[in-house]
């Protein structure tokens, strides 16, 4: 260990999920992953590090990217850095059963290549404890509704940054209404030509305009949809 450099071990455990956050925020991925396993050596579950540490990170992250006080470089760090503690953490919570919040299916539309908007809600999602089931880009209809039937997801994310791809998101929403499921997914829309007036005229239940308010929309979309059922 270098001169000056904090001995994680040496924090307790509040100490120790207070420099998580901060660690998170400036997208230290080591000290992300041991941390995690310190707090799983201290006996906490594998969810409580996770919303306690990683999700209560991220969360802090969220909200200085939808303010503006963070921008895109410094968010895909601190996602880079979750993603690191989720290493650790996924075959925990898979052991455990521990469920996640929702799961995810998203996917950048046929024709349309650009994905770094769509990553960055990918990692945000997961840094917001749902699954997320990340289908990359140029995905025509047939490959959401295949993702959709085989993960069975709460919600369907799609993304395009071009005004001649986004109208593809109307032909998959319509496939859904042809088959009679679009009522069991949540769907989201997002990227630059992308409005809120654009995603009412095509059917998705939410304009994000980016990945902080996606999580937010998700999560209270969600929480909408189990108090209704």
């Amino acid at each position: 260990m270098a001169d000056g450099e904090l001995d994680l071990r040496t924090l307790d455990d509040s100490e120790l999920v207070e420099q998580m956050h901060d660690d998170l925020y400036d997208g230290l991925k080591d000290e992300i992953a041991e941390g995690t396993k310190i707090l799983l050596e201290r006996d906490w579950p594998a969810d409580k590090v996770l919303n306690d540490a990683l999700v209560g990170g991220m969360n802090i992250v969220g909200v200085d990217f939808r303010d503006g006080i963070l921008f895109v470089p410094e968010v895909l760090m601190s996602a880079n850095a979750m993603k690191a503690g989720m290493e650790v953490l996924r075959p925990i919570l898979a052991e455990t059963g521990v469920e996640p919040m929702g799961k995810m299916v998203i996917g950048t539309v046929k024709g349309d290549i650009h994905d770094i908007g769509k990553n960055l809600v990918s990692m945000m999602m997961e840094g917001g404890g749902l699954e997320v089931i990340d289908l990359g880009i140029k995905n025509p209809v047939e490959k959401y509704i295949e993702a959709l039937e085989k993960h069975q997801p709460d919600i369907l994310g799609m993304s395009a940054l071009l005004t001649t791809t986004m109208p593809y998101m109307k032909t998959v929403i319509d496939e859904l209404k042809a088959r009679g499921i679009r009522d069991r997914y949540i769907v989201l829309v997002g990227g630059a030509p992308v409005n809120e007036e654009f995603a009412k005229a095509i059917g998705a239940d939410a304009y994000c305009r980016d990945a902080a308010v996606a999580v937010e929309t998700a999560k209270k979309l969600l929480a909408q949809r189990r108090a209704m059922d």
